[in-house]
């Protein structure tokens, strides 16, 4: 019965292709001419269509003669992710969970690990873990590469299903082994699943003289720039604004999320101008994103940490500031991922997200591939036993977009010595105590200098 409805929906098809030139054929007085754009498109269609035919006789071999007999519905979706996985890294087929659970995670709550993941060579990279989860009590590094769950190869899963089983009911454990580099020996991570619930904003008052305001933003979801502006309200309330120095908005390690997020994040301290704009294959793909009148900041120095696991929608915000000069950008080079995914709901309430655009600073510069160079390179001070292990960016992923910026040429510049790219990709690694982050304590003596120095210049001469 599948048979002859698959063979039914390829008569139907090529019957399709081959209407529009035959009817070309048959009446030439109504279309004497066919334009060379038009005819090369009906070749492409052609051709289109010949593939689809090609497909169409594989699946039905597969069905006819493979040793188990095959579902229907888990060929077509592996046939799926596999044609998304080929366009980027980014890129991917979601089935009707893993859609349900992608939302579910930019409202800000689910339950699993906590850390955002990607593939690579067909393991699962880890890109960051989130801050107090399971995963960063559990030691969990940006850019291990995880290649078993629970005994079980990843090679050979794509990301949804690896993703798929490292969720599960609060209080189960899973065991990953993990690939670090520097270790000689696979580790085994035990971790206990929970409720992860995403603090996209966490906020403190730091140093001497507790008048510097610390705002960390762990991801970009829903709840970001509505508890971005809670923080801008009671941290100059509890420093008394007459003392506040400044403020450090910490975005390392933060993966990304929401572009809507990113652009709102970046207007609560601009008060006019592009913030980013994305552009698609086509003109009309194309968008400018600019900031209304209002700085939450009231014009206090802000400085902007970042490091190799700052990824996307942290790159949009550094990048929007140091471009406006609002911020001073402190710490170690940004992942460089400069593409926008869309979501494509589907008939079967499954979903694409597939890349359609790359986005670029306000002075037209793509982050692709590149990242964003700090104004202040502010390497950490790294425990000994992480000495000596870099870390892994864009740029090292299979498939990776080229970077262009907006008038077309590349941003990637002359390549780099094997030494100068590690010295630009060390291990994103935070330690856990403020007083042993060198980027933290960086960040903050440059805020008290910036202090001091405008005291000075507001006491008149004698």
């Amino acid at each position: 019965m599948a048979s002859k409805l698959w063979n039914e929906m390829r008569r139907k098809t090529l019957a399709l292709a081959l209407a529009a030139p035959l009817a070309l054929v048959l009446s030439p007085l109504s279309s004497p001419l066919i334009s060379p754009a038009a005819a090369e498109n009906r070749l492409d269609e052609q051709e289109l269509y010949n593939q689809l035919s090609l497909f169409g006789d594989v699946l039905e071999q597969v069905r006819r003669n493979y040793v188990d007999a095959p579902s229907d519905k888990e060929l077509i979706e592996a046939a799926l992710s596999g044609m998304m996985a080929s366009l980027d890294p980014h890129s991917a087929y979601l089935p009707p969970k893993n859609f349900e659970d992608m939302q579910v995670e930019t409202k800000g709550e689910f339950g699993g690990l906590g850390i955002e993941v990607t593939m690579e060579n067909g393991l699962v990279k880890v890109i960051a873990p989130i801050d107090d989860t399971p995963a960063s009590r559990a030691g969990m590094l940006p850019n291990d590469l995880i290649s078993e769950l629970d005994g079980k190869p990843v090679l050979g899963l794509t990301l949804s299903e690896a993703v798929e089983l490292m969720r599960g009911e609060k209080g189960k454990p899973i065991t990953l082994t993990v690939l670090r580099e520097g270790e000689k020996e696979p580790l085994e991570v035990t971790i206990v699943r929970d409720t992860i619930k995403i603090r996209a904003v966490r906020s403190r008052v730091e140093g001497p003289d507790k008048n510097i305001a610390y705002i960390r933003l762990t991801t970009f979801n829903s709840q970001t720039t509505r508890n971005l502006k809670k923080a801008f309200n009671a941290l100059p309330a509890e420093i008394g604004k007459n003392n506040l120095a400044g403020y450090i908005i910490d975005l390392r390690n933060n993966p990304g999320g929401l572009l809507r997020e990113a652009i709102s994040v970046s207007d609560t301290m601009l008060d006019r101008g592009e913030i980013v704009s994305t552009r698609g294959r086509n003109d009309d793909d194309s968008s400018r994103f600019a900031a209304r009148r209002g700085d939450m900041a009231r014009g206090l120095p802000i400085v902007v940490l970042i490091n190799g696991g700052s990824a996307s929608a942290s790159e949009i915000v550094a990048g929007a500031l140091q471009d406006h000069h609002r911020a001073v950008i402190l710490g170690t080079q940004s992942f460089g991922k400069g593409s926008v995914q869309s979501i494509m709901p589907l008939g079967n309430d499954g979903a694409l997200r597939m890349t359609t655009a790359r986005y670029f600073t306000p002075s037209g510069r793509s982050i692709q591939a590149k990242g964003i160079t700090p104004d202040i390179i502010a390497e950490q001070q790294i425990p000994d036993e992480l000495k000596g292990r870099t870390g892994r960016r864009e740029a090292d992923l299979r498939g990776a977009l080229d970077g262009k910026d907006i008038d077309g040429s590349s941003n990637g510049g002359a390549p780099e010595a094997e030494e100068e790219r590690e010295r630009r990709t060390p291990i994103a690694f935070i330690p856990p105590k403020p007083e042993d982050d060198k980027q933290l304590q960086d960040a903050i003596e440059l805020l008290m200098g910036l202090q001091k120095s405008a005291r000075r210049e507001a006491v008149p001469n004698s």
